[in-house]
């Protein structure tokens, strides 16, 4: 098993596409091409997460926030985040970060904070824009189911709980051969009239590379005729945050109490009370203050999220309860959710959660 079979099963978990245009996702530090020992999965990759996986064999630390965000300079261990990478490089680990693109799937870090808190019928709190696309090809007679089925193959056609969706119309296409071309039907400098049908699917923009290829690979024309368009269309399987609701509503020292005990948090910061019912609920996991207009239009009675700044709080007014659960304990079941997804596929490999606490904040009781 190489770094980069595991690395490939995480890409189709959560596409690199899908990662802000400020994150640093992906391979941080490492050889893809090396055999991988052992899985370590952290939610911070530090010195003492470095030593863990030496001392337990793995060579792959797959993590969930980048060791490294910005540029380096300079290798020279005068930080964390420089000694922290000298220590992998030296030990021959790699590091992993599958970052925001966790974050903005409808299965990500913020499906497993809902499960968690015990939310049911959630959504995506803000789906991303433009993460669908369209191909438009023409395929002559008796080619056609073939082109179509390596589309879907491909990841085309899917739409909500239906999958292998397109749409045919019968044309009549032209074409001359000139010079060295070799047609699949006609001949050389003159024109050819050809039965053809038009297919349109739309896909995730993630897929487009495979669409291409497999396009490519089956159509029977020397030069294929296609074009690719971005849509505007809004699917609800990816973006920021998670809105749901409890089975019941709870008062609001109840709800503060429950998310209390089920984040294992020492401390909940939040807005005055109100005295109103908590049901529905947005949440986002890790800095989420961003997405508190969304929270309020949801028509959530709360939204929980962290590391709000003070005057941030104010901006609540009164129309839900604000609750800063802390960075680390709104994210920390991430580990979780990466490890049970290697251990599913790749059953008979040694995948390991991480025992260092790499949650940086301390509370004084």
């Amino acid at each position: 098993m190489t770094i980069a079979e595991i690395i490939g099963s995480l890409e189709k978990f959560a596409p690199p596409s899908l990662q802000e245009p400020y994150d640093n996702a992906g391979l941080i530090v490492g050889d893809s091409s090396s055999e991988c020992t052992g899985i370590l999965v952290s939610l911070d990759t530090t010195e003492a997460t470095v030593a863990e996986a030496i001392q337990k064999n793995c060579n792959l630390i797959v993590s969930h926030h980048p060791i490294v965000f910005k540029g380096l300079k300079s290798l020279s261990g005068k930080n964390y985040i420089e000694r922290t990478v000298i220590q992998a490089i030296r030990n021959d680990i790699s590091v992993y970060s599958i970052h925001t693109n966790l974050d903005n799937v409808s299965y990500g870090v913020n499906a497993r904070l809902a499960l968690k808190l015990g939310l049911q019928s959630c959504q995506v709190l803000e789906p991303k824009p433009s993460t669908v696309m369209k191909l438009v090809t023409f395929v002559p007679g008796g080619h056609l189911e073939p082109v179509r089925d390596a589309l879907f193959k491909a990841g085309a056609g899917e739409i909500g709980n239906y999958s292998e969706c397109s749409f045919g119309t019968e044309g009549t296409g032209t074409f001359k051969g000139m010079g060295e071309a070799d047609p699949f039907v006609g001949k050389i400098g003159e024109r050819h009239y050809e039965r053809e049908t038009r297919i349109e699917v739309i896909f995730p923009a993630y897929c487009q590379n495979d669409i291409i290829k497999n396009l490519l690979s089956t159509h029977p024309y020397e030069e294929v005729a296609y074009y690719i368009s971005n849509l505007e269309n809004r699917v609800d399987e990816f973006g920021s945050g998670m809105v749901g609701e409890f089975p019941n509503a709870l008062s609001e020292t109840d709800f503060l109490a429950n998310v209390k005990d089920r984040l294992k948090a020492d401390v909940l910061r939040h807005t005055e009370l109100s005295g109103k019912k908590i049901k529905r609920v947005a949440i986002c996991g890790g800095a989420g203050f961003f997405l508190l207009n969304r929270a309020k239009a949801s028509g959530a009675d709360a939204y929980i999220t962290s590391d709000i700044k003070y005057h941030e709080y104010f901006d609540a007014d009164g129309d839900l309860l604000l609750v800063d659960a802390g960075h680390y304990e709104t994210e920390q079941f991430t580990i979780e959710l990466l490890a049970d997804y290697l251990q599913k596929y790749f059953p008979n490999f040694a995948v390991q959660k991480t025992e260092v606490l790499t949650n940086p904040v301390r509370y004084y009781h």
